[in-house]
């Protein structure tokens, strides 16, 4: 990336798409803005929350995300960025959505299934990914791809649950 297509570190808008700069550490950016939003879903998981309440939020702020990542993809003549992880925070929070037991062995196994899916983009995911040209495109195959987690992650706790309690 070219100096003029460098996004500066400090404005708000690129401040919320990286993770408050999360998404500008070195190697699998993806990674770890996927690592980072753990802490806050571990410690909003102490609490047991009903997840529908989470769900308003999460399509206010992937709505947000997708005109804020449009805007931003525009400005810098750039396509799916790597600093871009707020697609990450969306997604895996969306996998949380179907955790069944708030402990580490379920968030890492929701982590590790999100992981997997947002990289290999399984079809509808892979549709946004490549042919949607919005913003939203960005934003979307994470949401698809936190599904897919989650639901994988209902099959596995419905036959290996007595495994996945012991944090």
């Amino acid at each position: 990336m070219n100096d003029a297509n460098r996004p500066e570190r400090t404005r708000p808008d690129i401040l919320f798409l990286s993770f408050f700069g999360v998404g500008f550490l070195p190697k699998a950016p993806g990674t770890w803005g996927t690592l980072a939003t753990l802490p806050f879903l571990y410690g909003l998981g102490r609490f047991n929350p009903p997840f529908f309440l989470f769900i308003p939020f999460i399509i206010i702020v992937t709505l947000i995300s997708s005109f804020v990542t449009e805007t931003v993809q525009k400005k810098y003549n750039l396509h799916d960025p790597q600093f871009i992880v707020i697609d990450e925070v969306l997604g895996m929070s969306t996998a949380w959505l179907f955790i069944q037991k708030h402990n580490l062995a379920h968030l890492m196994l929701l982590f590790i299934l999100f992981r997997a899916f947002d990289i290999k983009k399984v079809w509808p995911a892979s549709y946004f990914d490549k042919k949607v040209e919005h913003g939203a495109g960005t934003i979307l195959d994470d949401i698809v791809s936190g599904v897919y987690a989650g639901v994988v992650y209902l099959v596995i706790n419905a036959f290996f649950s007595d495994y996945l309690n012991f944090i």
